[in-house]
């Protein structure tokens, strides 16, 4: 297998204690057809082949991993190979992450280095096992060379006795065959040669045959051997750098005995270190819907097809007398910062999100977010990144704008943050993300619009409570607003399913607070402004009504028209039907038609 990251070891060295993520050695592996294979050739250690064979089958079986077609043990004499052949359409590493996550294919392994310190279990780090190791490796030599050296020593003495029994051969012979006893020839080689008692002891034991010229250059040559020994000992226990050697060659010793190459190989890429949530989920385009009620759910671009311009719309979300009041597109892995009518902002991953089919309700919203009594979403900002220098541009329903730098909104809590500070009986109408450098164009229900430099409002704190942006008449309220540069056009859909297209340019650029220019001309035939995007050639327009049906139609069929026009039909609505909100997404060539 392999350890993923060395702050797990970084860990067990500096306290002792630490985690290893082992993953098994894997590669994908291209098949036939366009299918894709994951090769297992090595698992982590203590894990059993069979046993995680039959765990995958379980995920397999359970739906907890989609996207496996089969699984083969190809293991033989030559090494081992688990083979998880996957779905012509499944991603490979996205599998292979959920793997991971949920088998033995990647386990931890729990490092405590225990050890008994002075009669007491104690947990070190690297640096106390190397200096307890070096202490008791110190004692052990230091207690073998005096064991070693009182052996030589008394070797050595033996041999003195011996040399001079060998020097005075003919002389002991004599006084041996005179005693009448054992004792008394011990006696007097004693006292005639000043030997000791082991001395005289080992003469009297010793064999005819050690007698011979050979033996007693055998007797010199040890005895030589023997003092240089004693010489060596002596000096080992006079230095603690000699003792510091010998243990460093038992080392090497040890290492040239037993060292073999390293089995698991230690990946050191920092970005295999920890694997997050998102890795574990395929990066898709998602169509995130909210509707009246609170129900939210994310379904599959390809979910819906493209119509032509006035087609009737296909069946959404449609559950007694709710209906869809936000819809957008945004990545699995995207943030999503909620922004309530109520000034507060509230932040989810899209993956979090249930996913469900085009007609299902999906789950309330509270489920996900804490929000309270009275509180709605009113405007949802995706961020893949919080980047420096991009900044949130806000809109209240009474016309008040203010900007805020994006950074202060990457940590948000559960329960939510203040957004802005709010007057009373006015709401969040519109937050749009934006480099800082572009021009705000805010649309309202009568009809009127207003266009001014993004840089006339300040950058505000989180709860400050912005500036005016628009001065509304009587009875108007803001339905929408956009960052925009003299390029963009502008989408506007009324209540009748009228859709009408201008290019920004055609709105002068005005000073913040002012009353606004016509947008587009409001009759009975088209009804009232509900909703204003920006909008490219390659978008297309999504138009949902109160009855739940939608109609998709690309922004190059609705003909761009004057600033005062009343625009083109975009859906053909039932009798008691109007629209409910509108949004515009980048065009797919490759949609499904059906």
């Amino acid at each position: 297998g392999e350890i993923i990251g060395v702050k797990g070891i970084q860990d067990a060295y500096e306290t002792g204690r630490g985690s290893l993520v082992v993953r098994g050695k894997v590669s994908i592996e291209e098949l036939k057809g366009g299918r894709e294979a994951i090769i297992v050739s090595e698992i982590p250690f203590q894990v059993n082949k069979t046993t995680l064979i039959e765990t995958i089958a379980g995920l397999v079986n359970a739906k907890k991993i989609e996207g496996i077609a089969d699984i083969r043990d190809e293991s033989d004499r030559q090494g081992m190979r688990i083979v998880v052949i996957l779905k012509r359409d499944a991603a490979a590493q996205v599998i292979l992450n959920q793997l991971y996550k949920h088998s033995q294919i990647q386990t931890s392994f729990g490092i405590i280095m225990l050890a008994i310190v002075e009669g007491r279990p104690k947990t070190l780090t690297l640096k106390e096992i190397l200096e307890n190791y070096v202490r008791h490796r110190k004692e052990v030599v230091v207690r073998r060379a005096r064991f070693e050296l009182e052996k030589a020593r008394d070797r050595a003495h033996i041999l003195e006795g011996l040399r001079v029994a060998v020097a005075n051969i003919d002389k002991i012979i004599k006084i041996i065959r005179q005693s009448k006893t054992p004792d008394i020839a011990k006696t007097e080689l004693m006292n005639k040669f000043d030997l000791s008692e082991r001395q005289t002891k080992a003469i009297l034991e010793l064999q005819l045959q050690r007698l011979t010229q050979l033996e007693q250059h055998k007797i010199d040559e040890e005895y030589k051997e023997i003092l240089k020994r004693i010489k060596e000992l002596e000096e080992i226990l006079r230095s603690e750098n000699r003792v510091l050697e010998i243990i460093k060659d038992e080392l090497k010793a040890v290492v040239e005995k037993f060292g073999d190459a390293r089995k698991t190989e230690i990946k050191r890429d920092a970005s295999t270190l920890e694997m997050e949530i998102e890795d574990l989920v395929a990066d898709e385009d998602m169509v995130v819907t909210i509707s009246h009620a609170g129900y939210v759910k994310r379904s599959p671009l390809t979910a819906y097809r493209k119509q032509r311009r006035g087609g009737v719309g296909v069946t959404s979300a449609k559950h007694e007398e709710d209906f869809v009041e936000h819809l957008f597109i945004a990545s699995t892995h995207d943030h999503l910062l909620l922004f309530t009518n109520k000034g507060k902002v509230y932040k989810i991953r899209v993956h979090e999100l249930p996913q469900a089919a085009r007609t299902a309700k999906g789950r309330y919203i509270k489920n996900f977010v804490s929000l309270n009594q009275g509180e709605k979403i009113s405007s949802i900002v995706p961020i893949r990144k919080f980047e420096p220098s991009s900044y949130l541009v806000m809109m209240t329903r009474v016309g008040v704008t203010k900007r805020s730098d994006l950074s202060q909104f990457e940590n948000v809590r559960r329960s939510g943050i203040a957004a802005v500070n709010l007057h009373k009986d006015d709401e969040l109408i519109s937050v749009r993300l934006t480099d800082g450098t572009g021009n705000i164009f805010a649309a309202t229900h009568l009809g009127k619009a207003i266009h001014f430099p993004e840089k006339q409002v300040r950058v505000m704190g989180r709860a400050a409570g912005g500036v005016r942006g628009m001065n509304l008449g009587k009875g108007d309220y803001i339905v929408g607003m956009e960052v925009v540069d003299k390029n963009d056009f502008l989408l506007t859909v009324t209540e009748r399913g009228f859709a009408k297209r201008t290019k920004a340019s055609e709105y002068r650029l005005q000073s913040r607070g002012g009353k606004g220019i016509t947008n587009i001309k409001v009759t009975d035939r088209n009804g009232k402004a509900i909703g204003m995007k920006a909008v490219s050639d390659r978008d297309d327009l999504m138009v949902m009504s109160t009855k739940g049906m939608i109609v998709r139609v690309g922004v190059k069929d609705l003909r761009a028209t004057g600033r005062a026009a009343q625009g083109v039909k975009a859906i053909n609505l039932k009798a008691g039907d109007k629209v409910a909100t509108m949004t515009c997404i980048e065009a797919e060539e490759d949609l499904p038609e059906s």
